[in-house]
């Protein structure tokens, strides 16, 4: 008997490991330290594996526009997944808001700008030969950055210093390691450990740039995977008060009703 029911008990690890889904994550990478929370919460529950790929929202569009095999895409904005929607190239309803991102000016602990006391002046101090910023080409984050800029009146002053970005977190890493002398960043990024111990920040006011209302879809890969319910999952988890208090805590807020 107890031969029996070991290899039942075997059997049955075997077929649950073998239903087990590899889902496929592209995601902004302004996510890239909360997404991580979130997901090794939701694969311990699950016991689903998450892929997860970060990058520029406007690369990973192009890519999953020309047949790349994501399942789920969690974009820095709106407007990518509602593109993918018209094309047919993701699930119907599935579209959701999981944060308002925001930007702020980040500068290394040792530098002389007094960032909270100059705001956007910062970017004109004698010390700054460049700012760093994310591509506005296909980054959410860096059309913020260049929106902010501008509405300050010192854009056309300042633009020759920009060093961009292929992403929000290099354009991060571009002034954490002193190519830059300022970035503009996302706050999710300056409140992480790397950044937040290592620089002083100021957050730039939400009203002087388009509103960073941050979606992720299920795309249509997840169904012709087999992956749906896996996905399914994954958002609801995205979606719980677990993860809510971990976007949160990355200065993430969340969306009115």
């Amino acid at each position: 008997m107890k031969v029996w029911i070991a290899a039942l008990i075997f059997a049955f690890c075997i077929v649950s490991t073998a239903h087990a889904a590899d889902l496929r994550v592209a995601a902004a990478s302004d996510l890239n330290f909360a997404i991580k929370e979130i997901i090794a919460q939701y694969e311990k529950d699950t016991g689903n594996h998450i892929q997860l790929t970060l990058g520029s929202s406007g690369t990973f569009f192009t890519q999953i526009s020309q047949g790349a095999p994501f399942d789920i895409y969690l974009s820095a904005d709106r407007s990518y997944p509602d593109q993918l929607l018209q094309k047919n190239l993701a699930e119907p309803g599935s579209l959701f808001v999981y944060g308002i991102g925001k930007i702020v000016l980040w500068v290394p602990a040792k530098s002389p700008i007094d960032v909270k006391k100059l705001g956007m002046q910062s970017l004109m101090q004698p010390t700054v030969g460049k700012i760093s910023i994310a591509n506005p080409d296909h980054a959410p984050y860096g059309r913020a950055a260049v929106s902010a800029i501008q509405k300050s009146g010192i854009y056309d002053r300042v633009k020759d210093r920009f060093v961009m970005g292929e992403n929000i977190s290099q354009a991060a890493e571009f002034v954490h390691s002193g190519a830059a002398q300022v970035g503009v960043i996302a706050l999710s990024l300056a409140l992480s450990d790397p950044m937040r111990n290592s620089g002083k920040y100021w957050e730039i006011p939400q009203e002087s740039y388009p509103r960073l209302e941050q979606a992720g879809i299920i795309l249509r890969h997840a169904r012709e995977s087999g992956n749906l319910p896996a996905a399914q999952a994954f958002v609801r988890a995205l979606q719980s008060g677990n993860a809510r208090s971990i976007l949160n805590r990355y200065g993430f807020t969340a969306a009115l009703p």
